[in-house]
């Protein structure tokens, strides 16, 4: 059925379907036949009424399931006993089923600020607990002890699994991000070198497109407008991504940037038109925001999609951006002929060197060494995309928010750069090492808005977790059980941060508050995710926020955020909402719209205006 749904075009919806229709049938027909042939009287008419029939098909199958839920928990109950262990807290909802919790988890990971609903239950329940949704076990933890086992100590117990691969197929194919076991070795190995000092230190690339960056942000400062800076941050990681990764500058920047709603109501459709660069950027986030409904929805996600695939329609937009690029390596290979390349998939050393690399060789070059596949090159090319351009965009875009929102770091954040740099010379590696307040801005904000917010795992084993609480048995986790994990919940847990927690204060990774919380228990910090899937790319995006941040910071002297109504459309779904001005914490206090796909996003951008430096600083 896996290879079916991947090479077939009828819809989730109806692959969903059909087997159940197959089964229910089958059902029919069998009791059918022993009605006929083992109740019936010989005297009477052997035949079934067809609405009787259905009838007791669907109390059959009904019964089957309720039972069949009754003895997985009698048997959960059993197991966790005999490990001297508890299940997981269940949220208890009004509706049957829990579809009432489903529905309010689902609007939150929607349309909601991320963990509203979840803080609630959490203080309840604990910071684990089991929503069981239709009687389907979904476990959420924000601890960082349980997110250490999946992810570190037993690693290999908790991997992404086929249901997650089944719903992120249409936009991950068989890539790095979407693989486990020997795949995902191989996908590891296949990038790891690509990430050594000597490539993530070219600070050359970053300038390139950082002095278009610059250039792009005074033309449409001095004409008068704003500019959305989330999307000018899209165009600067993919540009820098396609340049490192590939060796193919995707040009986005040279595109002209979006203007406010209110202005573009004045302009000729031709003067608005979206760019190919453009489209594909809202096309790629779109894919990715409809495969995060899906893992929402949990199993039963393909009801959803009846009568289309939701990622269909973007995901073909991202095909034809990205497919001629993966065409030219190809063709490229082919004129050049056959080449000797070793390739271990048989090693599990990491830092053993699989394929021969050439000083100039990019991934791309290596991708197609490896296989003449353009699917397999071209889903890897989605998945380190979505690593390269999205999570560092989204930091960059997040680092904007708060140097508008607290001028005053924004100032002492200059004030750094001008005396390490000055205003015009480019930094090096050793410079951006040195400086210990840009690390601490950038640290803050990933620790606030971690651009994953959620991820998830699914056990293969049965484990025996101990309990938070030391009163309380240890927890017990049944296999084949699927645990979402919030990075964003447990950043912002006062009880591992402090009374401040939710204070943006970059002061907390300079002073005695390092040694107090992060020393102690370094888990409780995870932007870049940990252990053996710990991103490859970690220090490459330090490298390249940090570049942009110095660069932004030499040629304007401080930015503010534009809250005109005007900048979308009165009926966008992109506005923050009204109501969460006066709440607690940073829901109220931070005025951007977080947006949740896969990755986090300002919903609608994030729209700022800047003060441009008069004169050169010597």
């Amino acid at each position: 059925m896996k290879f079916f749904y991947q090479n077939t075009t009828l819809t989730p919806g109806a692959l969903y379907l059909i087997p159940k229709a197959i089964l229910f049938s089958l059902f029919a027909l069998g009791i059918r036949t022993v009605h006929r042939y083992l109740l019936a009287r010989p005297l009477d008419d052997s035949s079934l009424p067809l609405p009787h029939n259905m009838l007791w098909t669907v109390i059959f199958l009904v019964s089957y399931k309720a039972l069949r839920v009754q003895f997985t928990e009698l048997q959960n109950k059993r197991n966790a006993a005999s490990r001297g262990a508890r299940l997981v807290p269940v949220i208890r909802g009004r509706w049957i089923g829990n579809l009432d919790v489903m529905s309010k988890i689902a609007d939150m990971l929607r349309k909601g600020y991320p963990g509203d609903y979840l803080y609630d239950i959490e203080a309840e329940l604990g910071p684990i607990f089991n929503s069981r949704g239709l009687w389907e076990d979904l476990i959420f933890t924000s601890s960082p002890e349980y997110i250490k086992r999946m992810l570190a100590t037993d690693f290999d117990n908790f991997i992404k699994g086929e249901r997650f691969q089944h719903m992120a197929h249409s936009l991950l194919g068989v890539g790095v991000f979407n693989a486990d076991g020997e795949m995902w070795k191989f996908h590891r190995r296949l990038t790891r070198p690509f990430f050594s000092r000597e490539k993530i230190t070219h600070f050359e690339l970053f300038d390139r497109h950082a002095d278009i960056v610059i250039e792009s942000l005074k033309k449409r400062l001095r004409s008068g407008h704003s500019v959305d800076f989330q999307d000018l941050m899209g165009r600067f990681t993919l540009d820098a991504a396609t340049n490192f990764l590939f060796g193919i500058c995707s040009n986005t920047l040279q595109d002209a940037l979006p203007y406010p709603y209110s202005h573009r109501q004045s302009m000729n459709q031709k003067d608005i038109a979206g760019t190919q660069s453009s489209e594909f950027i809202d096309a790629f986030i779109d894919a990715q925001y409809q495969t995060a409904g899906r893992v929402n929805a949990a199993s039963f996600w393909p009801l959803l999609e009846l009568f289309e695939d939701k990622t269909a329609k973007p995901m073909l937009i991202v095909r034809k951006f990205v497919e001629p690029i993966v065409e030219k390596a190809l063709e490229k290979k082919r004129k050049r002929g056959p080449a000797s390349s070793h390739v271990n998939m048989e090693s599990e050393d990491e830092s053993e060197e699989f394929i021969e690399i050439g000083d100039d060789d990019t991934l791309l070059d290596h991708l197609v060494k490896v296989t003449d596949d353009p699917i397999i090159v071209r889903d890897e090319i989605f998945n380190i995309m979505i690593a390269g351009r999205d999570t560092t965009s989204g930091t960059l875009t997040f680092v904007m928010h708060f140097l508008c929102l607290y001028p005053d770091i924004c100032t002492r954040l200059r004030q750094e750069i001008l005396g390490k740099i000055g205003s015009w010379k480019r930094p090096t590696i050793e410079d951006v090492r040195e400086m210990r307040y840009l690390r601490a801005v950038i640290n803050e904000t990933l620790r606030l808005y971690p651009v994953v917010p959620f991820d998830l795992r699914s056990s293969v084993e049965a484990a025996t977790w101990p309990s938070d609480d030391p009163s309380q048995p240890p927890i017990y986790i049944p296999p084949n059980t699927q645990i979402i994990y919030s990075v964003f919940m447990m950043h912002r847990r006062k009880d591992l941060w402090g009374p401040d927690a939710e204070e943006f204060d970059p002061d907390r990774w300079l002073d005695e508050r390092v040694k107090k919380y992060l020393t102690p228990n370094p888990f409780i910090f995870l932007p870049f995710n940990a252990g053996p899937r710990i991103c490859l790319g970690q220090q490459f995006a330090y490298n390249e926020i940090s570049f942009m941040i110095i660069r932004l910071l030499q040629s304007f002297t401080s930015f503010t955020l534009d809250t005109d109504p005007g900048l979308l459309s009165p009926n966008s779904p992109d506005r923050r909402p009204k109501e969460w001005e006066n709440c607690p914490g940073r829901k109220g206090m931070d005025r951007f719209y977080p947006k949740k796909t896969l990755t986090l996003c300002a919903a609608g951008g994030l729209w700022i205006k800047a003060s441009e430096v008069e004169t050169v600083e010597l």
